[in-house]
């Protein structure tokens, strides 16, 4: 027998701050899994522009008392934008939602202060769309002594059962999702003891620095398919001195766009600056590649998504720093007919349907967590 298929609405707003991701899909909360919508919704610039300047200002878990009263004004503005594409959403789409589930905008995030700030008001969301939400998933986590993220790895897992029975795709595998940060999910068996199966950590930067150093230099906000590194030249010996200045002595802390500075590359052109912090990226990436890869030396299957999977130049890199490692192969996701931009808006969506069932969304060894530990409030505020 079945279980009850739910319908939720995932949505996530990355640290690129450029606009929302929304899925809708049907699951169970456990094996079962349907994909019904993908949308993006882009924020217009005077949103943007204030996300950008309120994250710069908010360096400690202090500035978020100094800056209340602006973090609540934008907070409104950002439930509300959200709220409207839920709207807009349910009216198109027939189907009852059980549940919305609402990331929201992270504009500060510190496991050793146990605090992880998304602007998103669940009570006013539930209020306005009339459905119940589900928000706030990282503090949970972080109370049982975790980092608080990663969270998409217990739906990798669902993808990974699901590819495999599908397209026999073998053991192990793992997601390499290049957001702001990335980071990389590792799934040694499709075996359900997720305390033991399931491996996660944040690897390093993903496109935060670059779209930083574009951002500053340019009138764009990110580096197209990786254009303006490819036509630049890297600076080698900054980015040495970068990589003997910089070193990630273990994988087990969760990483914040704050925890990265581009001030070395001062002094640099667009280009030059764009190629040299593309390949340093690259680097910390490889690493963390080599760190899921151990010593094994069964053939380890990356499965790329997020958008840094677009940057042709930053994949390059990595595949480059890895020629030693003969077992890796990497593919985007999008071959196996999932769309990489949207895997973590699914993924909230399913995180939603689990935390309403009260099943655990993070683990020991994906987030840090002391137990397997449910996250999200339940608010229906209607």
């Amino acid at each position: 027998m079945k279980n009850k298929l739910y319908t939720a609405i995932g949505l996530m707003s990355g640290t690129s701050m450029d606009g929302v991701d929304v899925s809708i899909i049907k699951s169970d909360g456990f094996n079962q899994f349907i994909n019904v919508l993908d949308e993006y919704f882009e924020y217009n610039e005077n949103l943007h522009q204030q996300l950008i300047e309120i994250r710069n200002l908010i360096l400690s878990i202090n500035d978020l008392k100094l800056y209340s009263s602006k973090l609540i004004d934008l907070e409104r503005e950002i439930t509300i934008f959200n709220s409207k594409i839920v709207s807009d959403i349910a009216l198109r789409y027939q189907d009852e939602i059980d549940f919305v589930g609402f990331h929201g905008q992270t504009i500060f995030h510190s496991p050793t202060h146990k605090v992880s700030k998304q602007l998103g008001d669940g009570k006013l969301m539930s209020q306005l769309v009339r459905k119940k939400v589900i928000y706030d998933f990282r503090q949970e986590d972080m109370l049982n002594e975790g980092q608080g993220a990663p969270l998409t790895p217990i739906f990798h897992y669902l993808l990974s059962k699901n590819l495999n029975e599908k397209l026999q795709i073998n053991y192990p595998i793992c997601f390499l999702n290049i957001g702001g940060i990335s980071n990389i999910t590792k799934i040694i068996n499709d075996d359900e003891k997720l305390e033991e199966n399931l491996e996660a950590f944040d690897s390093g930067p993903g496109n935060c620095m670059i779209d930083e150093w574009v951002r500053k230099n340019s009138k764009n906000n990110f580096d197209h398919s990786g254009s303006i590194a490819k036509s630049g030249k890297i600076n080698q010996l900054i980015l040495n001195q970068a990589i003997d200045n910089f070193k990630i002595d273990s994988f087990d802390r969760s990483l914040d766009v704050k925890d990265f500075d581009i001030s070395f590359l001062r002094g640099l052109s667009l280009e030059d600056g764009c190629a040299t912090i593309t390949n340093f990226t690259a680097y910390l990436i490889a690493k963390g590649i080599e760190h899921a890869n151990g010593k094994n030396k069964k053939p380890l299957k990356f499965l790329v998504c997020g958008g840094g999977r677009k940057n042709n130049f930053l994949i390059q890199s990595i595949k480059d720093y890895l020629l030693h490692q003969k077992n890796i192969s990497f593919n985007s996701i999008d071959d196996y007919d999932l769309d990489g931009d949207y895997i973590e808006s699914q993924a909230f969506g399913y995180l939603a349907i689990r935390s309403f069932l009260k099943l655990p969304i993070s683990y020991p060894r994906s987030t840090g967590c002391v137990v397997p530990t449910v996250g999200g409030k339940l608010i229906q505020n209607f």
